[in-house]
């Protein structure tokens, strides 16, 4: 197994100092708008009227073959397929770590990104706080990433709140599915690891349903997805959870995946960030399942650690494929990169991530 990270990511100081999360962006460019103690909404108000381009008495769609939609999707979607079968990264799991790494690697239109997710719906568990209740918590630093997200939120000094949890999720997942270089495969399971003298080299991939019944069916192979780095953001223990980890350990590339500890969210979070890492050469663990892997404690319905483990997990990316990144000084802070720029919810403003 790979030695445990010993940098602290994350300081409990409201303004950190460092460069990984500094007051300007998450990483590195010009000053992104600061929220106040209230909620401050970034978009206009909408307007009341529908636009007058539409006639509601009588609305006509264009017609259409029934056949040119189903080539429509089947055409592109095997394309994809084809371009993503030997890609830069795959990320396994599509919840807030997994959707935080994707995001930041998406920076780089040079990195083919494919994101395999086992249910139809990503976003994991960050569809809604604790308890199947609304509201997300989120606790400082971390509101430097929903800063350049621009996701509105309530202040409370040493953490904010999101009204919703499903608008961190739909707006990340927004920001991540625009990109031209990501691709998002949901309803696809990721079977088992591809590894090639003791390197993980991709992922084995078959459909969600057909993995959930194999034991109905006769034999019904996989598909595979070769890839220079596999980041697995599977969650804690579960039906799909840990899967990339659990993995590991029957192939004996890792000794023991011993399962989180009891719940405690002061050293949960710290500790999710700190241990991201690549736990063997080609493979990137971030999110709870790092907390599987390594005994850490469960944190609850808290969701920073999330967010700041998929992005360092992204920087550990960048770093493997020999890229700039923010963990080794070779991301230069303020350097202009048009490939680094990413769009504000205004069309009129552009911010440097």
């Amino acid at each position: 197994m790979a030695a445990m990270a010993t940098s602290t990511l994350i300081s409990s100081k409201p303004k950190p100092s460092s460069s990984f999360l500094d007051s300007s962006s998450s990483f590195h460019g010009l000053p992104l708008p600061s929220r106040a103690s209230t909620l401050r909404p970034h978009c206009h108000s909408p307007s009341l009227s529908i636009s007058s381009k539409y006639d509601l008495n009588s609305f006509k769609f264009e017609p259409i073959k029934e056949s040119i939609v189903s080539r429509e999707m089947t055409r592109r979607y095997m394309t994809d397929m084809i371009t993503y079968a030997d890609t830069d990264v795959v990320i396994v799991g599509a919840g807030s770590a997994g959707l935080s790494c994707a995001y930041e690697l998406s920076k780089d239109p040079t990195i083919r990104v494919a994101i395999i997710e086992q249910s139809v719906s990503p976003g994991g568990g960050a569809w809604l706080g604790g308890q199947l209740f609304s509201a997300m918590l989120v606790r400082k630093p971390a509101h430097l990433f929903l800063d350049e997200l621009q996701i509105p939120y309530d202040d409370q000094d040493s953490y904010v709140v999101i009204k919703h949890a499903a608008l961190f999720t739909s707006t990340i997942l927004s920001r991540v599915l625009a990109r031209p270089n990501v691709k998002l495969f949901n309803a696809v399971a990721a079977e088992d690891l591809i590894v090639k003298e003791g390197r993980v080299a991709g992922v084995v991939t078959n459909w969600a349903l057909v993995s959930m019944n194999h034991d109905t069916q006769s034999c019904m192979d996989p598909n595979v997805m070769e890839a220079k780095v596999v980041v697995s953001s599977c969650g804690h223990d579960g039906p799909f959870g840990a899967t990339g980890v659990k993995r590991l350990k029957t192939i004996g590339m890792i000794d023991s995946v011993p399962g989180m500890k009891a719940l405690d969210m002061n050293s949960a979070e710290d500790a999710i960030v700190n241990l991201t890492r690549e736990v063997v050469p080609g493979m990137i663990v971030t999110g709870m399942e790092v907390a599987e892997i390594d005994g850490a404690p469960r944190m609850g319905p808290t969701f920073g650690a999330m967010m700041i483990s998929g992005q360092k997990a992204a920087q550990l990316a960048l770093k493997a494929l020999g890229r700039p990144n923010a963990l080794d000084g070779t991301l230069v802070a303020g350097a202009v990169r048009p490939e680094m720029m990413i769009a504000s919810a205004e069309d009129d403003e552009v911010a440097q991530a």
